[in-house]
């Protein structure tokens, strides 16, 4: 979050810095810009607070359990405002090749689950009928699975999803 910096920061980067970063995003909400920056190493998210283009910039940065991850972007941020590359994203933010496989499989569970299907027809669908009678069903590894894929797809619909936003675990 970038606000009007403190009197006595007259040479920090001002708000009309942010101009020349071409964002792809931009939402306006009660005073507040949330805009997505563009860069080749990764998204900068941004919110400002209220209009004020001739001002020098500080950020905002809450002491939560995300404040290193929140620092790490800050710096990205810094960097591409020096007109140096950003850098890649913290590891944290990066979602992994099988966690990426995981979300997609969870959302065609609660796609599944949400048109009223059985455990048993989600789990012929993710994983082919032949896996699900090869063994009896009540002790079935893939039900296990299916269940657990489907609760976790529940969870994040719920509102789970803040945590990949956040990044915090």
């Amino acid at each position: 979050m970038l606000v009007p910096a403190p009197r006595g920061f007259e040479g920090a980067h001002r708000f009309e810095a942010l101009d020349w970063l071409s964002s792809s995003a931009d939402l306006q909400r009660g005073g507040r810009w949330h805009c997505i920056v563009n860069d080749v190493d990764g998204p900068h998210s941004l919110w400002l607070e209220g209009e004020h283009p001739a001002l020098p910039m500080a950020a905002l940065v809450p002491l939560d359990e995300t404040v290193l991850l929140r620092l790490a972007g800050l710096m990205r941020l810094k960097r591409r405002l020096d007109r140096h590359p950003a850098g890649a994203l913290p590891s944290a933010w990066q979602i992994t090749a099988r966690l990426r496989k995981r979300l997609l499989t969870m959302i065609r569970a609660l796609d599944g689950h949400l048109e009223g299907a059985s455990y048993r027809e989600v789990a012929r669908a993710l994983y082919r009928p032949e896996a699900v009678e090869r063994f009896p069903w009540k002790t079935s590894s893939v039900r296990g699975q299916t269940i657990r894929l489907v609760a976790d797809a529940v969870a994040m619909m719920e509102g789970g999803y803040r945590k990949l936003l956040l990044a915090s675990r």
